[in-house]
């Protein structure tokens, strides 16, 4: 992939992303963290690339000015976890530890949005592991492993082998949804695929998924508004 600058007000990175598949050129802007990217089939010339990007340019900033901002998090920050709207707030604890309504993070250790998003993917990571086992206990299937990361395509997967992939930051929507994710993903243990069968196994691990579902589709997007990159 390259990088390249579309001038203007304001300049704009762009990544050309060359692909086997495309057949012709095609512009997405993330919802996620607004990232502009370029698709190119193979051959293609870059500077005509780059000309179709320039034809593109309002559409680009249009896309980009409604795409929702992202909240670096820190101290003072209202950050939702388990669907529980949370001021973080340093304090003399020796442990990030939830009081009330607020995320108490260790006051001398520095470092707020590292220690908060590590006190949520060890919690993520015992919510999910809990709902996986009774899901699974109830299909009558074991799975392989659990594993987390930020992923944005997608909220969770199964392998063939039985190895289990969810996103994190579903610690940040309500309990109910992230146990359908895991109910949907431990579904894939009878049924690798998303035929009448698989639906059925996900209602009987789930009786109303629906809803979470729907839940998920309407809001996903906010839980990736969250940036934890900031390290001060």
């Amino acid at each position: 992939m390259t990088r390249r600058i579309l001038p203007g007000t304001p300049p704009v990175e762009i990544t050309l992303r060359r692909s086997a598949r495309a057949r012709r050129y095609s512009l997405r802007v993330s919802r996620v963290d607004g990232a502009v990217t370029l698709s190119l089939p193979l051959r293609a010339p870059e500077a005509e690339a780059l000309a179709f990007a320039r034809e593109k340019a309002d559409w680009i900033r249009a896309a980009l000015s409604a795409a929702p901002l992202r909240e670096a998090v820190g101290a003072g920050t209202s950050l939702p976890v388990e669907g529980r709207l949370l001021r973080v707030s340093p304090a003399p604890v020796r442990m990030p530890q939830i009081v009330a309504d607020e995320l108490l993070v260790p006051e001398r250790a520095g470092r707020v949005a590292r220690q908060v998003e590590s006190f949520l993917k060890v919690r993520a990571r015992d919510r999910l592991a809990a709902a996986c086992d009774g899901h699974a206990l109830r299909l009558g299937r074991a799975y392989h492993s659990l594993s987390l990361r930020d992923t944005r395509s997608r909220w969770g997967s199964c392998s063939a082998s039985g190895r289990l992939m969810f996103s994190w930051r579903l610690i940040l929507g309500p309990p109910e949804v992230l146990d359908y994710v895991a109910a949907h993903e431990v579904a894939h243990l009878a049924e690798m695929n998303h035929s009448e069968a698989f639906w059925r196994v996900v209602a009987r691990l789930c009786p109303d998924y629906g809803q979470r579902r729907s839940w998920l589709r309407r809001h996903g997007q906010s839980l990736h508004a969250y940036d934890f990159a900031s390290r001060d």
